[in-house]
């Protein structure tokens, strides 16, 4: 097993001129707040302004607390609203990674800070498309470098990274319908990054869009994923 510090994850996240508006490469940066306060980082790419960081508000826009479910059973029988961290450990996974929300909470239509909500299956191919088309776009979206050489956050072979567009993508972690937690983002399983979309499939599913360390791709799962299952957020502003 290969461990990675957080400061060392996110080395390959910074953009030339990261301190600035905008960068020789013309990308427009600013921040947003969510109702708890945390600040994030965003990202102007083409028409859509978009989160640089995951979702890690424990409370809807209106400010009631969002479910915390911890337990594996809980998460696995349950059909209501629940988020919780990577690991059950938000001291080594909220900062870096954000917090991992199953589909019954973007169904509630309050997830989404005020003014952003859920991009839908439209909005993640829109900005796939601009960004070039499904074989090259995950590339332009992901951090560079890799854990084996303590440059960035991904597995090796991190194919065709640049994160040019500014989207500093990182491995996400997931956690599986059954509840048990997969892709641990902080060493050697960190190998895919996957969220939501507002997209609903049918009753029991709803659609994923993912890059890999292995692709320099990104798409959106055409079958949709168990609605149970706990993946990141993006927000794209509206």
């Amino acid at each position: 097993m290969i461990f990675a510090s957080p400061f060392l994850l996110m080395s390959g996240c910074k953009k030339k001129n990261d301190d600035n508006s905008t960068n020789n490469n013309q990308i427009e940066t600013g921040t947003m707040t969510d109702i708890e306060g945390n600040v994030y980082k965003t990202v102007k790419i083409g028409t859509q302004w978009w989160m640089a960081e995951n979702l890690k508000t424990t409370k809807y826009n209106d400010g009631t607390s969002i479910p915390l479910v911890t337990e594996y059973l809980d998460w696995r029988y349950s059909r209501d609203p629940g988020y919780c961290w990577f690991e059950n450990d938000s001291a080594l996974y909220k900062d870096t990674y954000g917090a991992l929300y199953n589909w019954y909470v973007i169904s509630t239509g309050k997830l989404a800070p005020t003014g952003w909500h859920i991009p839908s299956e439209v909005e993640w191919w829109t900005l796939i498309n601009y960004l070039g088309g499904w074989q090259i776009a995950g590339g332009k979206m992901k951090c560079t470098g890799t854990i084996e050489a303590g440059t960035g956050p991904w597995y090796e072979p991190n194919t065709g990274a640049t994160n040019e567009s500014g989207f500093s993508a990182v491995p996400t972690g997931a956690r599986e319908e059954g509840g048990s937690f997969m892709h641990n983002p902080s060493y050697k399983a960190a190998y895919e990054a996957d969220w939501w979309a507002a997209t609903e499939e049918d009753f029991n599913s709803a659609l994923e869009c993912y890059i890999s360390y292995k692709y320099a791709g990104a798409g959106c799962e055409p079958d949709g994923l168990d609605k149970c299952c706990g993946l990141s957020v993006r927000c794209v502003r509206d």
